[in-house]
């Protein structure tokens, strides 16, 4: 194995094990070795992504396809990228679409698919985030997180049945991935199997717990520090819903929480005091806001947006915009 392959492999196993300076110092070597790899411009990216800077991993990946303009890996990291966190659903279609041309067995077709599904359903196009998933190959799936992406854009589109079968066969398959766990739970709620249900989302909440912290993730103090920030800029008719000392943060909902009701990963619960005074306490979930916001810079407005819409929802009877689970939140 020469120099420059050597740092591109043990980049990608660093990667792989979320270590995002050391993969990106594997890249950046490979990189004085071959300045115009488009694997080592698609791997920088990667790295980018990995710690959070995702307009620079955006770019490698640009420069990626630029310098290999068959590069379908490149194209479908550059479209999941653009669908979150940066939410340039529009850049997302183009990358897939390019990508669609390129494509040359199954599984790099349902990938490609997956994506424009997530693209298109972002912009409120059903009808053709529809038509993506119809153009998805029948299984059996190679790749087990293919059996549960495809039961999560069933899920989305209505489809409980088609949903269901497939994310069990997701949980079998790799019984440590939450996310299966999670659509399950979801669907035995609006069943109302509530028993199952909270079995789905112990385990989920878990699992998460069990999965590495993010590389930009804050201390306990710096979060708090941040809730009550974004606490103490809210609107004068909220804040004063709301008692400052009473502002909690945890990594994630308790187990009490959930069998009572709560969505392991919702960013926020309320709870309302007896007597004069502020009227609320709030229990703010800083993993479950971390995945929300997928970068610190968007910390403050996820749990700004959080507050908000919850407060408002339960407390002031405005019509509140649906939370980030389909669960109830209290």
């Amino acid at each position: 194995m020469d120099q420059f392959t050597a740092h591109l492999d043990r980049g990608w196993d660093l990667a792989q094990r979320g270590d995002a300076m050391g993969a990106e110092a594997s890249a950046r070597r490979a990189l004085e070795l071959e300045s115009t790899s488009p694997e080592a411009h698609n791997l920088l990216g990667y790295s980018c992504a990995l710690r959070g800077d995702y307009e620079e991993a955006l770019e490698f990946y640009r420069q990626a396809i630029a310098l290999d303009d068959t590069f379908l890996e490149a194209m479908l990291n550059a479209a999941e990228l653009c669908i979150f966190p940066l939410g340039d659903l529009e850049q997302a279609l183009s990358f897939c679409e390019d990508a669609l041309q390129l494509v040359e067995n199954d599984e790099e077709a349902t990938d490609a698919l997956l994506l424009q599904f997530d693209a298109y359903l972002g912009l409120g196009k059903t009808e053709q985030a529809r038509q993506a998933v119809a153009r998805i190959p029948k299984g059996p799936y190679a790749n087990p997180s293919h059996a549960f992406l495809i039961g999560r854009a069933h899920f989305e589109l209505g489809e409980a049945e088609l949903a269901e079968s497939l994310l069990e066969e997701a949980v079998k398959r790799d019984p440590d991935n939450p996310e299966p766990h999670y659509y399950l739970g979801l669907i035995k709620d609006e069943r109302g199997d509530v028993a199952e249900a909270t079995d789905c989302f112990l385990r989920v909440q878990h699992l998460d717990r069990e999965a590495p912290l993010a590389p930009w993730t804050l201390g306990r103090e710096a979060f708090l520090e941040l809730v009550r920030r974004v606490v103490d800029g809210l609107t004068p008719r909220l804040r004063a819903l709301l008692d400052a000392r009473q502002v909690y943060v945890a990594e994630a909902p308790g187990v009490e929480a959930i069998v009572d009701g709560a969505d392991p990963r919702a960013p926020l619960l309320l709870d309302q005091l007896e007597g004069p005074g502020p009227s609320i306490r709030v229990f703010v979930y800083q993993r479950n806001v971390e995945r929300l916001a997928g970068s610190l810079d968007r910390m403050e407005e996820e749990v700004q947006a959080a507050l908000e819409r919850e407060i408002a929802g339960a407390l002031l009877g405005q019509e509140s915009e649906p939370s980030a689970s389909p669960r109830e939140l209290n």
